[in-house]
């Protein structure tokens, strides 16, 4: 509901776990996923290794509670390009996502 509030952000599709999620970010080719860590069936960090081969030109932002250094280690190294605390939610989700959508592999091809 808070990224419908801003006009220059999109949510094309929602799944609820990370299976889901990866086969939906392939099919759809979106530029930002933001991906919980914690999801029935495969992880967040799971779905994020899978998308990094799958759907590379999409950026992945991982949300999480979980807001330790092994996690945020283990989000990064399976490519996430930015990490959320659900903590620090609002600002810090909304500029994570659109700088990851700036950034998104092959953007400018």
């Amino acid at each position: 509901m808070r990224l419908a509030l801003e006009a220059d952000i999109a949510v094309v599709g929602e799944a609820t776990d990370g299976a889901t999620a990866v086969d939906l970010a392939d099919r759809l080719d979106p530029d930002v996923v933001l991906m919980d860590v914690n999801m029935p069936g495969m992880d967040g960090i799971a779905a994020t290794r899978e998308l990094a081969f799958r759907a590379p030109r999409t950026a992945v932002v991982i949300l999480t509670m979980h807001d330790d250094r092994v996690t945020r280690d283990s989000a990064l190294a399976a490519g996430a390009v930015a990490f959320v605390a659900k903590q620090q939610m609002d600002d810090a989700l909304v500029s994570a996502i659109r700088s990851a959508a700036g950034n998104r592999k092959g953007a400018s091809d």
